[in-house]
């Protein structure tokens, strides 16, 4: 809760220290402050621009003329001091009286409706604005990087002579709009009685209602530009209503985070060299009907249990259609409340951090559903939105597309990322659908898409975003990462700002998850003419900072399950997967696995039912985990796998071209001399008496082996170890005679 500097002077109309003894005059002596018909009747229909100008107390030459805006009341009486004032209707709902005072006095109102209660309100038109000439400033200019505090709904506090006033302020940019109004649980949702005032140029209006806490319901009103009256969520809500409700909520945050050892040692870590195995999670579906509190216990002892290093959420931010899985976002500042408050929100994260995970979530700039209640058309304009449908419309997907070379606009997503890093200590931001943004004829034909002022198909005002929102992110939250989801040769994507790059921490290696994908789906006599899709990988391993990624959108659509896109019978099926598991995990850049994957599931995912975690009861997926389980230790026990992910020289082939044998097989270095060889066999018979070149003689231990009894396999393998001498081999210095297993991967340390 914040608390306001003070009271505003007495010409806006708010607390003075006079008493009744002051005068010795009635109201009934008095005319109240004259305001035209016009503007009174402007007020009544809800489309005045300035009510405070209007409502309230105002003082001139020793007298204070009071208004209050009342519609279908009986009586109002200002309750001033020990002085009661009487009002009397004068238009439309609108109530004024006079009364002789040096000052203006603190007061409240007393409305008497038909029911014959009298009801006490304090007044809103009585307080200032709560934003400052600064923050105005910053958000006409675009760089207000803490919007969230100024835009949205925030309870606060102020000192009056009768005692503590808390409420919430209500603010909101619409600089299109003729009129706002606020409605919600505090006004029986008719919002005639409180229009907002325009704060100028800058666009925003602005309301402090008091006596409006935490957990209120509200709607934003808004008179269009077209003057067309909309019912609109707050854009910079924190919470909101359960979907398919539609309602903002105010709320205050009252979270104590504990995860500070996690945030301090977060800032000294190079990301791009420690490891980063990522296991990403629809939260809905892994299991369902589980709040975020039941998460904070269930996800995250299975998480820790499993050894991933993270998580990553698909869009957690609010959306209205569940079965978006988050990517089509109607309020970008909430949480989504369907399984809880973003309190409980909070505490998942925390618990993860506390375990030692961190937190990527997938973060959706790219566009935003046409919903006529969000963020379309906000102000009867294309506001958020690009004006020209050539901009501003995706022609897929069937949303629209922010118009990012509107300063306001940029302002309102890089403070959002921002938002997401420092007030819900989200640890990384993995940016959905980065393609779509960066080329203005993205899934356009010729003749629906206008060539940038070079004459080119890139999108400059996108690019230009994409870098402010890295730099800002980078310099303002030590350790935070950023992660493109970007399926072209676009350069650069992972590189600083400051040598052109958009300034990504990482990039989803997409090139490489199809290829490999593709091998895989063939059957292991028809490998050997596809050898080439799995190695082409290490010709471009180097050229940005990789995640190796078989995500959510790999097994879903029709396209199965990881199991079921590999070939043969089950045992096969469930060997190419391990096999398949090994040599990602050991590949060159970060590794994510989508749930159910870690276990092989059989059916494809479906957001509408949980992961098949009955199938654990059967080895052959008990066995999978358990592998994944083991990888993960072996792989965060191994620097020569993360450790130069970024460095060529720390990498080498050892035989990238035994297609005959579907074998690949290549070593990693560390440095601190260790070194980690990945021998992968994907024909379906072993390899006896292979001589594999390595980098030194001696004992190499064998640290995984995917054939092994305890995962399910076959148990070909090399006793634990093989014993390298000094025969050249793979023009390496040193061989040893190893056994590779069927359809399996073995990793040695040596």
């Amino acid at each position: 809760m914040t608390t306001g500097a003070g009271p505003p002077p007495a010409e806006e109309g708010i607390v003075g220290k006079a008493t009744a003894k002051t005068t010795g005059r009635t109201p009934g002596q008095l005319m109240p402050a004259a305001v035209p018909d016009a503007e009174l009747d402007r007020l009544a229909d809800g489309a005045h621009h300035n009510p405070h100008s209007i409502l309230g107390a105002h003082l001139r030459d020793d007298v204070v003329t009071f208004r209050s805006f009342r519609p279908n009341a009986r009586a109002v009486t200002v309750l001033a001091d020990l002085v009661r004032i009487p009002l009397e209707h004068e238009r439309g709902g609108i109530w004024v009286g006079a009364w002789a005072n040096p000052s203006v006095p603190d007061f409240r109102v007393e409305v008497v409706y038909d029911d014959g209660i009298a009801h006490v309100f304090d007044e809103p038109y009585r307080y200032l604005p709560t934003l400052g000439d600064v923050d105005l400033h910053l958000i006409g200019e675009g760089r207000h990087e803490q919007l969230w505090e100024v835009l949205g709904a925030h309870e606060r506090q102020y000192d009056t002579p009768n005692g503590v006033i808390t409420g919430t302020s209500f603010a909101v940019w619409a600089p299109n709009a003729r009129a706002m109004r606020v409605a919600g649980d505090f006004n029986y949702w008719d919002s005639q009685a409180y229009p907002m005032r325009s704060l100028g140029s800058s666009g925003v209006w602005e309301l402090f209602i008091p006596n409006v806490a935490s957990g209120t319901r509200y709607k934003l009103n808004v008179l269009g530009a077209d003057g067309q009256w909309r019912e609109k969520a707050d854009p910079m809500a924190f919470a909101t209503e359960v979907p398919p409700a539609q309602g903002s909520v105010v709320f205050t945050s009252t979270h104590l985070w504990q995860d500070g050892e996690w945030l301090a040692e977060r800032a000294t870590r190079d990301a791009v060299r420690s490891p980063m195995s990522i296991y990403e999670v629809h939260l809905g579906s892994w299991r369902q009907g589980l709040s975020y509190r039941q998460l904070a216990d269930e996800l995250v002892a299975y998480v820790r249990d499993l050894g991933f290093t993270h998580v990553e959420f698909l869009p957690v931010a609010e959306h209205p259609f569940g079965g978006s899985w988050g990517y089509q976002v109607s309020s970008y500042f909430a949480p989504t409340s369907r399984f809880g408050n973003p309190d409980d929100f909070r505490f998942l994260v925390d618990a993860l951090h506390q375990a030692g995970i961190g937190v990527i979530i997938d973060w959706v700039p790219a566009h935003f559903p046409k919903d006529a209640w969000a963020l379309a058309q906000f102000d009867g304009t294309h506001l958020y939105e690009h004006a020209d449908p050539q901009l501003g419309e995706h022609p897929d997907w069937g949303t629209l597309v922010f118009n990012f070379g509107r300063r306001e606009v940029r302002n309102f997503l890089v403070a959002n990322a921002v938002y997401w890093a420092e007030q819900l200590h989200i640890d990384g931001l993995r940016v959905d659908a980065v393609a779509s943004m960066l080329y203005l004829d993205y899934s356009r034909k010729a003749g629906q898409w206008r060539p940038n002022i070079y004459g080119g198909r890139e999108n400059l005002e996108a690019v230009s975003f994409l870098q402010e929102m890295n730099a800002t992110i980078y310099r303002r939250v030590p350790g935070v990462v950023t992660l493109a989801e970007e399926s072209t040769a676009w350069p650069a994507v992972s590189k600083p700002t400051y040598v052109g790059g958009l300034g990504f921490g990482f990039k989803w290696n997409m090139g490489w998850m199809h290829d490999s994908l593709q091998y895989l789906s063939l059957a292991p006599i028809y490998r050997g003419y596809h050898h080439s899709e799995m190695t082409f990988s290490m010709m471009y391993a180097y050229s940005e900072n990789f995640v190796l990624p078989i995500s959510h959108d790999e097994v879903v659509h029709g396209k199965g399950s990881l199991l079921h896109k590999m070939p043969g019978d089950r045992w096969q099926q469930v060997a190419n997967v391990r096999a398949f598991l090994a040599y990602m995990w050991a590949h060159p850049g970060k590794q994510l696995l989508f749930m159910g994957s870690e276990f092989a599931q059989d059916n494809e995912w479906s957001q509408d039912s949980s992961l098949d975690w009955w199938l654990l009861q059967y080895p052959e997926h008990a066995t999978v985990q358990q592998l994944v389980r083991d990888l993960n230790a072996a792989y965060v026990a191994a620097p020569a796998l993360w450790q130069t992910d970024v460095d060529p020289g720390a990498f080498r082939w050892i035989d990238a071209n035994d297609a005959s044998n579907n074998t690949l097989s290549f070593v990693r270095h560390a440095p601190d001399g260790s070194s980690i060889a990945c021998i992968a066999n994907f024909s379906a018979i072993p390899h006896e008496g292979y001589r594999l070149g390595l980098p030194h003689a001696g004992r190499w231990d064998e640290i995984v082996n995917t054939d092994s009894h305890i995962y399910g396999g076959s148990g070909v393998g090399n006793l634990g170890a093989v014993e390298a001498t000094d025969e050249p081999w793979h023009g390496l210095p040193a061989s040893a005679i190893v056994r590779i297993p069927p359809l399996g991967t073995i990793w040695l340390r040596g």
